[in-house]
């Protein structure tokens, strides 16, 4: 959970997740969407991906990133079961 949270913790990384909203794209497309080195966006995607928020699949040469919503679904669980913890006190 702590990676979870560390990975979400940086608006880039939060962008990421929403460029992919979109569907699944190479590193390098990803890459153009922002103004920062390769090994940035790679140090980010590699944060995002131990955290299990995506999924990668290597196709030759290029790697293609996808959303993992079953960790956001998860993450959204546990955070309503405060919600529900509070309603029976």
């Amino acid at each position: 959970m702590n990676l979870l949270f560390k990975a979400l913790n940086d608006k880039t990384r939060r962008e990421i997740l929403e460029l992919l909203q979109q569907g699944e794209m190479p590193a390098g497309t990803i890459a153009e969407h922002f103004h920062m080195s390769w090994p940035s966006i790679s140090h980010h995607l590699d944060l995002l991906k131990q955290a299990d928020l995506v999924h990668t699949v290597k196709n030759g040469q290029f790697v293609y990133y996808s959303l993992n919503t079953t960790v956001m679904e998860d993450l959204i669980k546990w955070l309503m079961s405060f919600k529900s913890k509070k309603r029976l006190k």
